[in-house]
């Protein structure tokens, strides 16, 4: 009886280690998304709250328009880099690979750090899944750019290009249905955080971020 209960006792904590050892990885990488990179360039670079300018989105785009391009592309770049690097620390098993990337994602549109509202998730999303599905990054990547050169919109670019993911990891990688699972989940909310965007394209009072010609403005996004 004595070695029985003395082994059962014993095999809780190595059950629980794991799990445990999940759960903080993914707290973790919510809390490395949710670092508002965009408001802290703001306020270090200028002390304004980009909440409260521009497109009052705190994303790359909006730093691009609010401050120009010497914030804008390190703002990006870290914004990316808060997806993909949680993912590539935790890539084993694959599932957790592919929860600590969303929950990277979220952490980045919902921080706690600036009352939960955060960016629309797209770098940071393109970050996690340069990390697991890199080639369908790529051709998202180029159908965003064709995409913005034919049409100057930041918002209607953006929310094709994500929605390009779940049709390429399904092609790409069909043995992978955890990732094509998250692409279909985070494709759908980032597209949800663009619906005031898609009502002002439906109106026709969305901004550009160009016009053909090459003038125009900064597209809210």
């Amino acid at each position: 009886m004595g070695v029985h209960g003395s082994a059962a006792h014993d095999q809780v904590p190595a059950q629980a280690g794991p799990a445990l050892n999940a759960v903080l990885a993914v707290l973790a990488a919510y809390l490395l998304g949710a670092t508002p990179t965009s408001y802290l360039v703001g306020k270090l670079a200028r002390g304004i709250d980009l909440r409260e300018h521009g497109s009052k989105n705190l994303g790359a785009t909006n730093v691009f328009r609010t401050l120009g391009w010497k914030y804008a592309i390190p703002v990006a770049l870290f914004d990316i880099a808060k997806g993909a690097v949680p993912v590539l620390v935790f890539s084993h098993p694959p599932w957790l690979a592919v929860a600590v990337g969303v929950a990277a994602v979220l952490g980045h549109m919902f921080s706690p750090y600036v009352r939960f509202k955060g960016g629309k998730g797209v770098a940071t999303a393109a970050g996690m899944f340069l990390a697991l599905a890199p080639l369908s990054v790529l051709i998202a990547l180029a159908v965003w750019g064709f995409c913005l050169w034919l049409t100057g919109y930041v918002s209607l670019s953006s929310i094709v290009a994500v929605l390009t993911v779940p049709v390429t990891v399904s092609l790409l990688q069909p043995d992978a249905p955890h990732v094509f699972w998250a692409s279909v989940a985070l494709a759908s909310l980032i597209v949800f955080a663009h619906r005031k965007n898609i009502a002002r394209l439906v109106a026709g009072t969305e901004n550009r971020f160009r016009t053909r010609a090459g003038g125009g403005g900064a597209a809210h996004s």
